[in-house]
């Protein structure tokens, strides 16, 4: 089944917003064209997943990629910065699915994804 990835990396309000609202977009109508969404946060825009004192943009973020992941949606970020930010037990509690990053980017090339960055 074909799959659209977005990739969260940049950590501009611009970015973590709008990659996250176009998951959420595709998303709506991706069973009618029989594909799938997947997200994956990594490097900068991972740390704003742990925010502590969340701007309105990281806000944003984090309540999109709960609505995803209630939705269904795969969300993932990378484990080992989880563990360096202290976060790993949090992200993975949110259901987000830690893992490496390198597996997942070569996963993304075995499976034939189409990976959109923001």
């Amino acid at each position: 089944m074909p799959k659209t990835v977005i990739h969260v990396f940049h950590d501009d309000d611009a970015s973590v917003t709008t990659g996250t609202r176009v998951a959420q977009r595709i998303q709506e109508i991706a069973a009618e064209h029989d594909t799938t969404v997947e997200v994956l946060c990594f490097g900068p825009a991972q740390r704003r997943l742990g925010d502590a004192t969340p701007s309105e943009a990281s806000a944003t973020f984090n309540r999109q990629i709960d609505a995803l992941i209630a939705d269904g949606v795969t969300v993932g970020a990378c484990v080992n910065a989880a563990r360096a930010d202290g976060t790993e037990a949090e992200l993975a509690a949110r259901g987000l699915r830690l893992r490496v990053a390198r597996d997942e980017f070569l996963r993304f090339t075995l499976e034939g994804a189409t990976v959109i960055t923001f």
